[in-house]
């Protein structure tokens, strides 16, 4: 959650000496302390991802994995779990092809342990959902997102901000289909129950902005879009800073709904803050390339 980066900030050089500290260690560990340093590196790397530090976490998630398959075995749910993070990892690197036997793996693991209508499932299933659908199989991956959707509302409700996850995910599918009328009302009722549940100014909210500008966008309401862009590209500055990937993508999205717009100065500046954002980046180690939508 964002109320707790600050604390990771201070924390996380800490935390890594000490990770470093109890794996020197081996095989003086016992089980639990090796369970607990692989929760340890899963939450710096979960942590680094967010703060678009990519190739960093994907060391720190590669190392929790290798514990958890020693430690609990190669079937265990933990397992599940790290290959799940490991998946995302490589995704927002762009490494989709690899991601996907590992979410496929972490998927036939949690089935196995839990059952087909288990939450943990349904997250699986929107996560290999949205791998098919960045490698262009559209069409498979909506049956899973309606699958994990149906499975997130009959274990927690239709106002919990995990359905407001499944809800944007199957309206972006939607969009990809060519269903743009279909996807509109899903994006606008994930909107409803994130900002009921996180207020206003949340990333997540900043996410179903986002989204529902482009839907809206792609329907031709583009004097529509241009505030929902705008209020999702303030909500991202406050929350990451100027120069997070978010930024970036907000900037691009912007930058089209301005061109439409005819302010076609106003959109290049835009774009070029956005290419900036960027290209330093990339120049900087442990740090991935823009990522996509959520």
């Amino acid at each position: 959650m964002p109320g707790a980066w600050p604390r990771w900030t201070v924390l996380l050089p800490h935390v890594l000496v000490a990770a470093g500290h109890a794996e020197q260690a081996g095989e003086q560990l016992d089980q639990e302390g090796m369970q607990d340093l692989s929760w340890l590196l899963n939450q710096a790397g979960l942590y680094l991802q967010v703060q678009a530090r990519f190739t960093d976490a994907r060391a720190l998630h590669e190392r929790a994995l290798a514990i958890d398959e020693v430690t609990d075995g190669p079937d265990h749910p933990t397992v599940a779990t790290d290959l799940n993070n490991l998946a995302l990892i490589l995704w927002d690197l762009g490494e989709v092809e690899a991601a996907r036997p590992l979410q496929e793996r972490a998927l036939a693991i949690d089935e196995a342990a839990y059952g087909p209508d288990h939450p943990t499932v349904a997250t699986d299933l929107n996560n290999l959902a949205q791998i098919l659908r960045d490698l262009g199989e559209v069409e498979a991956a909506r049956p899973l997102q309606e699958r994990a959707l149906a499975i997130t509302e009959a274990a927690y409700g239709p106002d919990h901000p995990t359905v407001a996850n499944r809800l944007n995910n199957l309206a972006q599918i939607l969009r990809a289909l060519g269903q743009v009328e279909a996807a509109r009302p899903l994006q606008e009722r994930a909107l409803a129950i994130d900002e009921a549940a996180y207020g206003p100014d949340h990333p997540d909210v900043a996410r179903n902005l986002n989204n529902l500008a482009q839907i809206l966008q792609d329907l031709g309401q583009v004097e529509a879009a241009r505030p929902l862009q705008e209020r999702a590209l303030a909500i991202d500055e406050a929350a990451y800073g100027p120069d997070h990937p978010d930024i970036a993508r907000n900037l691009n999205n912007l930058a089209l709904i301005l061109h439409d717009l005819g302010q076609v100065k106003e959109a290049q500046a835009l774009q070029e803050r956005a290419l900036a954002i960027g290209q330093a980046r990339r120049e900087m180690p442990g740090h991935g390339l823009i990522g996509r939508n959520g």
